[in-house]
């Protein structure tokens, strides 16, 4: 029997709108499915409203697509105070004939079940908006009070598959918003069978740390990410995380650059860390970690380069004050506007806040440096899968920018030295560990290079002094071997 074949005809891709909502569309593979509906679903106060929205608003002021939004609970005036802090003016796009809110209130009270029961009004209403402004785009939310005096689920089913059909045979991308259900994905469990898109929104709080996870259910005739994805609402509007390249194709950089301590660019080949390499510090309390960062910093804002120092511990005053005791004097860097500090306990707000948040910062300032001090402090709001997730997205994201990332994280005297805390030693180029070490009654700083990918490099664990006139890194190997160096 001949074996049966696959068609080789050409796959064509399914043609997507774009969101506009970072992130969302590199997990979509481009948006969501033109000229057809998708439901968003999730519960009170999981941004389902925000999401519609912010799709129409984008596809109007982006990509030149008109849309019309229909509220079944707010109205117009509502809708536009509600947005307008995150810098949608719906007022304007309706001037310019680019967005219509239509208000449908709908009285339980007038609702009558009957066999003839039908859409056909709002099917009237709604053409008629679309026709006006030649709409692209189209939300309706949310669906539940269309059909809340309708106990026949045999009618809803009908009503529901009637609409759907309807938004597609007027080659509009549709959002419809649904309310979740007690133990269902939606109130009355049926919508998600006949969206062609479903997307979960939630909302949670664990530990009193609150979290916002969107989830795709559902994407007929596309591939699409299936993992719940942290979100969250800022300045600009909603941001799904990742929001950076799901790729590894970032370019790489040959130059070097100095680390701000001689002794430390002699033990890495005498050049220094590659430019947008990401650089690990890590060590017990006291070891210096800070003091380190602070001189690489140093060194960078005097061969004229930005820098974005993220301090989760310290206040500026604080960092400024003692890193001038060791001879680094950071304040004339921030008076020229060369570095910032941004200056945070991380339980201020939930990681993904703090994400995004450093997003912004690194978008508007565009710093060649940035500094993470220390990235440990995260375990306070988020697991350690959670944590590696995030560091793991801030990595990627500056190497896309060709931006050097250094991080600190402490480590406890009795880990192991080339054990990671937060667990990303796999993503990080160069690993520099600073331990304390004990002899004859006295205590020494101890620093070794566990790692410095592309270059040749010392094995040797070199003395490592805090000074009145900066770091010193002495000459002789504590460990008692001679001098080397190796490559890895």
């Amino acid at each position: 029997m001949t074996p049966a074949k696959r068609n080789k005809q050409e796959m064509k891709s399914l043609p997507k709108s774009a969101t506009g909502i970072p992130g969302m569309d590199e997990i979509t593979g481009g948006g969501l499915p033109k000229g057809r509906p998708t439901l968003v679903c999730g519960g009170a106060g999981s941004c389902k409203t925000l999401f519609a929205m912010e799709f129409l608003v984008n596809g109007a002021i982006q990509y030149d697509e008109p849309g019309v939004f229909v509220a079944f609970e707010e109205n117009a005036e509502e809708l536009a105070q509600n947005v307008a802090p995150l810098g949608f003016d719906l007022k304007h796009l309706i001037k310019q004939k680019k967005l219509i809110l239509d208000y449908v209130q709908i009285e339980r009270s007038e609702i009558e079940e009957t066999g003839e029961y039908d859409l056909e009004g709002l099917f009237i209403r709604l053409g008629h908006a679309i026709d006006t402004i030649g709409a692209k785009r189209v939300a309706l939310d949310t669906i539940e009070v269309l059909f809340a005096a309708l106990p026949n689920h045999t009618i809803i089913r009908a009503e529901l598959q009637r609409l759907f059909r309807w938004l597609k045979n007027k080659g509009v991308t549709a959002i419809v918003t649904a309310e979740r259900g007690n133990g269902t994905m939606t109130r009355f469990g049926l919508e998600e069978y006949v969206a062609d898109c479903v997307i979960l929104l939630d909302h949670r709080v664990t530990e009193q740390i609150s979290t916002r996870r969107l989830r795709i259910v559902k994407y007929r005739g596309s591939l699409h990410g299936t993992n719940e994805y942290p979100f969250l609402i800022g300045k600009d509007g909603i941001s799904v995380l990742p929001i950076t390249s799901l790729g590894l194709d970032h370019k790489v950089s040959r130059e070097r650059i100095s680390s701000g301590v001689k002794e430390l660019d002699d033990m890495l080949d005498g050049k220094g860390f590659y430019r947008g390499s990401s650089i690990l510090i890590s060590g017990a309390a006291g070891t210096g970690k800070s003091s380190l960062a602070a001189a690489f910093v140093d060194a960078a804002c005097r061969r004229g380069e930005r820098c974005l120092y993220f301090a989760f511990e310290e206040s500026t005053t604080q960092i400024l004050r003692n890193m001038s005791s060791i001879g680094i004097d950071l304040a004339p860097h921030i008076k020229k506007r060369l570095l910032q500090f941004h200056v945070a306990r991380p339980t201020l707000y939930g990681l993904e806040m703090h994400l995004v948040t450093m997003y912004d910062l690194i978008k508007e300032h565009k710093p060649d440096v940035v500094v993470l001090d220390p990235i440990t402090d995260f375990f306070a709001v988020g697991s350690k899968a959670e944590v590696k997730a995030a560091i793991t997205r801030i990595i990627d994201f500056l190497k896309a920018n060709q931006t050097t990332g250094l991080f600190t994280s402490y480590a406890s005297e009795e880990d192991a030295p080339d054990q990671s805390v937060v667990g990303v030693s796999s993503l990080i180029d160069a690993w520099l560990s600073l331990r304390n070490l004990e002899s004859n009654g006295e205590r020494h700083r101890g620093l070794f290079i566990l790692k410095s990918r592309g270059m040749a490099h010392s094995n040797q664990i070199r003395s490592f002094q805090l000074t009145d006139h900066g770091i010193k890194i002495g000459a002789m190997d504590l460990a008692g071997r001679r001098t080397d160096r190796s490559m890895t």
